[in-house]
């Protein structure tokens, strides 16, 4: 393979770095590097899956929307996965909004393209299925995480995931943004932030956010944290 085509490909994505030489050599071709924004929307519940998308050191929140008023957080891709998993089930309309969480790069693969090398490579056919059954043990830990633990220790949870993801302890994060990921009004997220700055776990301002004592923080997150990083 030549130096072109590994610089190309972001071997901190673990999907593409488990591969063989061989293997990236093949699908090299069929891989687009892309930047994405904060914001941004990769797809819409419901949308055709045009596209799916390796995160290098991007972060992806997958949400559910709800009487088409309001968004929960279900789960996050970051570099151990991928976005447009229903792809790898025969699937090519997706359940769910992916919306950019961490601006930063990934690599881009069309979905025609990926079917093709899916059904071809068995090594990656192995990745994305340990990655599909890792994803639904942490949606179906979101959910009960959701439902039983409190906002303080949920927040704490949510950002050292992040934080596993996006390979640093400063991000971009609004308080808006976070009641959305977390399913709580604005007022809550103010009241749980405001506790965990109080204890010198973290500090925030004008939509950045740090983590200034990562053990702290863990120690003030629910159990669900480590149970989802396991």
């Amino acid at each position: 393979m030549s130096k072109l085509v590994l610089d190309r490909i972001p071997q901190t994505n673990r999907l593409l770095a488990a591969l063989s030489r061989a293997d990236l050599e093949r699908i090299s071709s069929g891989l687009e590097p892309v930047t994405l924004t904060f914001g941004e929307v990769l797809h819409e519940a419901g949308d055709s899956i045009g596209h799916v998308y390796f995160p290098d050191n991007s972060l992806i929140s997958l949400l559910t929307l709800v009487d088409r008023r309001h968004v929960l957080e279900v789960g996050m891709v970051g570099r151990e996965g991928m976005v447009g998993l229903a792809l790898a089930l025969g699937i090519d309309v997706t359940p769910v909004r992916a919306l950019v969480q961490g601006s930063g790069t990934a690599m881009r693969m069309k979905a025609a393209r990926f079917r093709k090398e899916f059904w071809k490579c068995v090594p990656l056919q192995r990745g994305v299925h340990m990655y599909a059954h890792t994803l639904m043990a942490q949606v179906a830990q979101t959910a009960a995480c959701n439902r039983f633990h409190m906002v303080e220790a949920r927040l704490a949870r949510w950002l050292l995931m992040t934080r596993d993801r996006v390979g640093s302890n400063h991000f971009r994060l609004t308080q808006e943004f976070l009641g959305h990921m977390l399913g709580v009004r604005r007022a809550g997220v103010t009241n749980a932030a405001s506790a965990l700055k109080r204890r010198k776990l973290i500090e925030y301002s004008r939509g950045y956010i740090s983590i200034t004592n990562r053990h702290g923080l863990q120690a003030a997150s629910c159990s669900c944290y480590e149970k989802v990083k396991g």
